[in-house]
């Protein structure tokens, strides 16, 4: 199943994929329905209100998640471009629910960077709360994968040694547009492919298969340290190619559109616009 959560003259819902429409599920967003123990057979049966596809304004899939924790350097190419060795564990930062927006709204670069950086990622939705979960717990938590590009403010982020500063501005990082289940991916320790494409340009191009800590690992590792709540989400890192690693470096600009893709999740696209 294809899941999103839509906006609405009504305000938002909780939507399934179908053909050329999108369901209503009897939900105002997906953190609400996947609340419910029973969410698998009611996003697969629901009958609802449908609305076209086309032009639908999807906003973050879960607009506001418990938390959102974000693992850095998780491709053996980009941790290379960074110039570090590869870690033992995962390195762990979070994000709030006022950083996220929807998979095609504008990103607004914030007046105080001049360092605006992309970032695509395969995030994981958690379904179903879990602590200290073990391999079969952690795997049956996963509701599904979406795309989100963890815009990073370099400037900010690199001002001290922990980043979070340069990750957590609000409204910049997209998320969406659908949850997609494991078995419409092939499991839950895809391959498939990411890229992020700016104005045409390919700048970073890798596959999920070769993520050092893999979803359902992470779901143990942060479930050790915290409780997983239904709509959390996991942002699984990023590959090679971002801006600050070039040289010349490259950031966004405005009037520059950015698209964050990954094979069987769609993408988010947006366009950058002066803050």
């Amino acid at each position: 199943m294809k899941l999103a959560t839509i906006r609405t003259a009504a305000g938002t819902r909780a939507v399934r994929l179908d053909g050329e429409v999108l369901v209503d599920l009897g939900h105002a967003d997906l953190g609400e329905l996947f609340a419910q123990a029973d969410w698998r057979s009611t996003a697969a049966t629901a009958s609802g209100t449908t609305y076209p596809v086309e032009g639908a304004d999807f906003a973050p899939v879960v607009p506001n998640p418990s938390k959102v924790v974000c693992v850095g350097h998780n491709y053996t190419n980009h941790i290379k471009e960074m110039g570090r060795e590869l870690p033992s564990y995962p390195t762990l930062f979070p994000k709030f629910a006022e950083t996220l927006i929807g998979a095609g709204d504008d990103i607004v670069r914030p007046a105080e960077t001049d360092a605006f950086d992309w970032e695509v990622e395969l995030a994981v939705v958690i379904g179903k709360q879990v602590r200290r979960a073990d391999e079969q717990q952690a795997a049956d938590a996963i509701a599904g994968f979406t795309v989100m590009n963890d815009i990073s403010v370099r400037d900010w982020q690199f001002r001290t040694i922990e980043w979070t500063q340069g990750k957590i501005w609000e409204a910049s990082t997209p998320v969406g547009p659908y949850v997609v289940t494991p078995d419409e991916v092939g499991g839950v320790r895809p391959a498939l492919q990411v890229r992020t494409v700016v104005d045409g340009q390919v700048m970073q191009q890798d596959d999920t298969g070769t993520l050092l800590f893999d979803p359902v690992f992470l779901v143990r590792y942060i479930s050790t340290v915290i409780t997983l709540n239904p709509g959390d989400i996991i942002a699984t890192g990023t590959p090679a190619g971002v801006g600050n690693a070039r040289d010349p470096k490259v950031f966004l600009l405005p009037g520059q559109t950015v698209s964050t893709e990954i094979t069987g999740l769609g993408a988010c696209v947006n366009k950058v616009v002066a803050g």
